[in-house]
């Protein structure tokens, strides 16, 4: 059965997720103390600073400890926002050491950029036609399509102050709208601020050829130019939706999401009919 491997984004922490990588991993939770100066377990909730190379860490302990079949069986690999980094490392085309880093240095832009304009926030869309409309919302409110998810959910991202005026227009559109407590206009221009530093990391690693297939969740395409796609994930939209219809039309039939919670299998089975879901 054509196997795809999945891996996780910010949002699917979990309270077990640093006992899992102490028992499966406990060199990478050494090496994430290192990258990042303390443990970012531990603080998890103070920001994507540290939430995203806990993420990361524990993605990569959920794929150690998949069982070798299903390893040799993937054909396929995504991730969700930073979960694409975790994907590339499983994939052989980035390091550990240079997928934590940047991972590591990813999530201290982001909390920066995030904090320096003071003004950014999302909103999440949720209903049976979120995705088709919601252009409806975005457009007329200067907000951009963070996270294209699933059918039922899109998360948009710009300005704090025009998000109560989204909030009604989609409610006038018979969608439910939730504010998201974040910190930042993630996947969006506000970010801007954070991509050169970030493009001048990605040019000092080395990137390998793959050794399966990684779906850019930024062109639901396998990635080309691995530098270019994760630089412009920073301000760019997170296709997930397009990138799991993507894998269905390659014949992909099981879905293994490896890391903390299932996110990904629920956004997978909002999407997907007929498919096999697997949460690590």
């Amino acid at each position: 059965m054509t196997t795809a491997v999945l891996f996780p984004g910010q949002g699917s922490q979990t309270p077990e997720m640093r006992e899992t990588v102490a028992q499966l991993r406990p060199d990478l939770l050494a090496l994430a103390v290192e990258v990042v100066g303390e443990d970012p377990f531990l603080r998890v909730d103070d920001g994507t600073r540290f939430a995203q190379p806990a993420i990361f860490c524990a993605s990569l302990a959920g794929w150690a400890g998949l069982d070798e079949e299903t390893r040799q069986q993937a054909q396929y690999m995504a991730g969700h926002s930073l979960g694409e980094l975790g994907a590339l490392v499983a994939a052989g085309v980035l390091s550990e050491r240079d997928g934590l880093e940047l991972v590591a240095l990813r999530g201290r832009l982001m909390q920066e950029a995030g904090e320096t304009a003071g003004d950014g926030g999302m909103i999440a869309l949720l209903g049976a036609d979120a995705a088709e409309r919601a252009n409806e919302v975005a457009q007329p409110h200067g907000l951009s399509i963070a996270n294209d998810n699933s059918p039922q959910q899109v998360v948009l991202s710009g300005l704090r102050s025009a998000l109560p005026d989204a909030e009604r227009t989609a409610k006038e559109i018979g969608l439910r709208a939730m504010i998201l407590p974040v910190t930042g206009a993630f996947h969006s221009p506000l970010m801007a601020s954070a991509v050169p530093e970030f493009e001048a990391a990605l040019a000092a690693v080395e990137v390998n050829e793959p050794h399966v297939t990684v779906i850019s969740a930024v062109t639901a395409e396998p990635f080309d130019d691995v530098r270019v796609r994760l630089a412009q994930a920073l301000t760019g939209a997170v296709r997930w939706r397009e990138l799991l219809l993507e894998l269905h039309a390659r014949g992909v039939q099981r879905y293994v999401e490896v890391g903390p919670g299932k996110v990904l299998t629920g956004l997978a089975k909002r999407t997907l009919k007929d498919v096999e879901l697997v949460n690590v």
